[in-house]
């Protein structure tokens, strides 16, 4: 039998899955704003430029760099964003006591384009799924019920 959350951390739960859809979608849009940087630095040979000589935001050549290289405000970004969605996802995987597999995949949603998206919505259904589902037996579930004096 698979473990189950503790219910004294029942009530922090929702708060930790708010932390984890707001940093995987951050995350995961953070990615793909370095995929499309790299492609341009390394098919194109240019990079992002910051109040530059070819005006506010514009693509330069690599060598050509005068202003704020976005470039790397984008990758280092993204660098502190992950170790960010790392810690949301160890803090929800070790609330929910799921196997170690599972905080592995959802750590893989910062490294592979789009598949924090894809696991945001699906690990945000199935807790929500199980928090209703315990909220349920427990409702049902009279013993649970202490009485008051």
């Amino acid at each position: 039998m698979p473990l189950q959350p503790r219910e004294r951390d029942l009530p922090r739960i929702p708060a930790a899955l708010v932390f984890y859809k707001v940093s995987s979608i951050v995350t995961g849009t953070l990615l793909l704003l370095l995929c499309a940087e790299m492609i341009m630095k390394y098919a194109f040979g240019l990079e992002l430029e910051l109040g530059g000589a070819y005006g506010f935001l514009a693509f330069v050549p690599s060598d050509s760099l005068q202003a704020i290289n976005l470039s790397l405000g984008i990758l280092m970004i993204h660098g502190w964003g992950y170790v960010v969605y790392l810690f949301a996802d160890f803090r929800i995987w070790s609330l929910m006591r799921w196997p170690f597999p599972k905080f592995l995949l959802i750590a893989l949603g910062g490294v592979i384009p789009f598949l924090s998206f894809f696991l945001e919505v699906r690990i945000v259904r199935e807790v929500k799924a199980y928090l209703a589902s315990r909220a349920a037996s427990a409702n049902l579930n009279p013993e649970s019920v202490e009485a008051t004096h």
